[in-house]
């Protein structure tokens, strides 16, 4: 039994560490474009996504039981820890590539496709519930073209309103609305993104022994809840530059347009307890948006690698958590 807490609380303490790089690394998502127009300062916009990503992550459960429970049964895991811990460490490792590289890649494709390797490898392929991962797969596939689309239509909405307006009036405008859309991003940010941690340490606390179901217990929310805020509260500056600047000249506008498409899809998706990549909805968003305002105004180039590490990111993790699992469990 100590043993069993003493793995059980290291991999409690994996989840967190996972969830804290998760708010580093997708602090971008939320403050990318306020701050490149200067909505807001750097600071203050971390500050505030921080707060905000706190908020979200207290109000929802439902993609936390998602997680936890449709990819496979962690009631009948006999080694269901050990394959926890190799999930989060293969995901923990290709956050943190993907961050130093100042991609904005997926934490939430990383961690299920981590979590699918490891059962695989742990478990066999009969533990793992392939109608619920490729659900999960398909939400996180179908998100970002809905956030493409969504941009593309609200930004040419937007520029046929505003046509005859001067551009220094109408930025001057939206950039003052950015500090909503920031805050409302960053609240949709902790509503699902937060939930991955939660889901993944309930998991292991029924793996274990210690839970009877899926329910998420209150300091499990409480712990996630802050460990992405203070990921948060450090900012992903290289990812930040890439989303802000590298994909396309953003102007108060287009931010207004890329945040308000990215949250409306995120929060849809919690809404449905499906867990999505608020990475993938806030680029695909921005990418909507720059071809609306002129096709050509998008860094082509730029979006094509951010779209290859969206492609390769499950099956590497699937293929890391299982090397984990093999060569330390």
């Amino acid at each position: 039994m100590e043993t069993s807490l003493l793995m059980l609380s290291f991999v409690i303490f994996l989840a967190l560490a996972f969830d804290f790089i998760n708010g580093f690394h997708d602090t971008a998502n939320a403050i990318a474009t306020s701050v490149s127009t200067r909505a807001l300062k750097p600071r203050t916009a971390i500050i505030m996504a921080a707060l905000m990503n706190f908020i979200g992550a207290l109000m929802f459960t439902g993609v936390a039981k998602k997680i936890g429970g449709s990819i496979t049964d962690p009631t009948l895991l006999t080694n269901g820890i050990d394959i926890v811990a190799a999930t989060l460490i293969a995901a923990i490792i290709w956050n943190l590539i993907t961050w130093w590289l100042g991609i904005p890649s997926s934490s939430s494709h990383a961690l299920i496709g981590a979590l699918a390797g490891a059962v695989y490898v742990g478990a066999g392929s009969d533990h793992i519930k392939w109608s619920g991962f490729i659900e999960i797969v398909e939400g996180l596939v179908f998100s970002p073209l809905i956030a493409f689309v969504i941009g593309y239509i609200i930004m040419t909405i937007l520029k046929w309103v505003f046509a005859k307006r001067s551009p220094h009036t109408v930025n001057k405008g939206f950039r003052s609305m950015q500090v909503l859309t920031a805050a409302l991003q960053s609240f949709t940010h902790g509503t699902n993104d937060a939930q991955k941690a939660m889901g993944i340490i309930t998991f292991a606390l029924v793996t274990s022994g210690h839970l009877k179901s899926m329910e998420v217990p209150l300091w499990v929310k409480i712990a996630a809840a802050t460990s992405m805020a203070l990921g948060t509260s450090i900012g992903g500056w290289k990812i930040i530059k890439t989303m802000g600047t590298k994909i396309f000249k953003i102007e108060p506008i287009n931010g207004f347009a890329a945040d308000i498409s990215a949250a409306s899809v995120i929060f849809s998706a919690t809404l449905l307890h499906l867990p999505v990549s608020s990475t993938h909805a806030i680029t695909s968003a921005i990418l909507g948006v720059g071809s609306a305002k002129r096709f050509s105004a998008v860094k082509w180039g730029v979006a094509g690698r951010i779209i290859i590490t969206w492609f390769i990111t499950i099956p590497i993790s699937a293929v890391l958590a299982g090397i984990i699992f093999k060569v330390f469990f």
